[in-house]
């Protein structure tokens, strides 16, 4: 095997799609399977979303350190410092045999061991920052970096503005009328062309605070016989919200583990997320009106900066997480659901879409190793 790209990141799917995404693009530029490696967390989504692949899939120990000074916090981030030293090991001793011709991090608690490997064996490194504020990890790599690839603009050396990395099934989903009718009649059951559809999505893991929001809309939308409600509650929530689920009598409600996000893109007339940069990314890219509910805490409250770049062009509603309730949800949505609004305000998160972002950052890639 020649030198390899390693694509390094992972914990959640917000950042195992764009490890995929640049895979795809790096693929599609004549770049073999063989000559492409992922590295990933043990505890994160990675070994269900990219094991048994043609790329062969690495997974080290460790998991995200807590921001919090309680006791059982600070004994679990001293494991999680145990499992990161194991994990710089491993990396460091991969990377030797490896010999790289570049380091693709996308971010995330898994991506630093290999990254920080890369720095001490002096193979290029490249960092992915879709974040309007990116993790500390990516921060402390960036003086190291001969590339960084960011989503927003951003001051230092090295920058290129790519925009956040898709999977190529997403950036190909057809978003006109006609095509969203068929997907309604394509779904299972079939979705009545007529009825609006809110589609739910707040990650893998889900949100309990929106969970109970969307429950309580769902009973405020019984009767109502103009809207579908697809609510994807996240595996974690998932059989506990079922023996929750509100009776309808009109309303189409349809509650998932999980969703096959470019089906529900497919058929969606808005979105109701959190904030998350990949999110953002697809609903601008695909012109999809929402509304964001930034995930509180999250690290320099990236979310929420996330969400404003998308509200400030007019084509998002920002909802705070203490103030998301089912009311909340109804009067908001009952303004966004006209078709006049929903093309006001497609028009203008799609705006903000950067296509091909993927294929950017392959570019930069197959530069970093003289191929361009």
């Amino acid at each position: 095997m020649s030198r390899p790209v390693v694509i390094t990141g992972g914990g959640t799917g917000g950042h195992v799609f764009p490890m995929t995404a640049i895979a795809e693009a790096l693929l599609a530029r004549g770049i073999a399977a063989t000559d492409l490696r992922y590295v990933g967390s043990r505890r994160g989504q990675e070994a269900q979303l990219l094991s048994g692949g043609a790329i062969a899939l690495t997974l080290l120990p460790g998991r995200g350190l807590r921001r919090s000074w309680r006791l059982r916090d600070l004994a679990r981030n001293l494991t999680a410092a145990m499992g990161l030293v194991v994990a710089c090991g491993v990396a460091i001793w991969s990377l030797h045999r490896w010999r790289p011709s570049a380091v693709v991090s996308v971010g995330g608690y898994a991506s630093f061991a290999v990254a920080a490997a890369a720095v001490l064996w002096r193979r290029p490194l490249i960092l992915v920052e879709f974040d309007a504020a990116p993790g500390a990890s990516q921060r402390l790599l960036r003086r190291f970096a001969v590339a960084r690839c960011c989503a927003f603009p951003s001051a230092g050396p090295h920058v290129v503005v790519t925009g956040a990395p898709l999977r190529e099934a997403i950036e190909e989903v057809d978003r006109s009328v006609a095509a969203r009718q068929r997907a309604k009649s394509a779904t299972s059951p079939p979705v009545d062309p007529a009825r609006a559809v809110v589609v739910v999505m707040t990650g893998s893991l889900g949100s309990g605070r929106v969970n109970a929001a969307v429950r309580e809309l769902a009973e405020l939308w019984a009767t109502r016989r103009d809207r579908t409600l697809i609510h994807v509650t996240g595996r974690r929530d998932y059989l506990e919200y079922l023996a929750l689920k509100p009776e309808t009598d009109g309303l189409d409600y349809r509650v998932l583990p999980f969703g096959d996000m470019v089906a529900l893109w497919s058929l969606a007339d808005a979105a109701v997320c959190r904030a998350g940069a990949i999110t953002v990314a697809e609903l601008t890219a695909l012109s999809i009106p929402s509304i964001l509910v930034p995930l509180p805490g999250a690290p320099h409250d990236h979310q929420t900066k996330n969400a404003l770049s998308v509200v400030a062009v007019g084509g998002a509603v920002l909802l705070r997480d203490d103030a998301c309730t089912g009311a909340a949800l109804a009067e908001r949505l009952e303004t966004m659901l006209t078709p006049e609004t929903l093309a006001v305000m497609g028009a203008a998160a799609g705006s903000l879409g950067r296509p091909r972002a993927a294929a950017a950052i392959a570019d930069v890639v197959l530069g970093v190793r003289g191929e361009r």
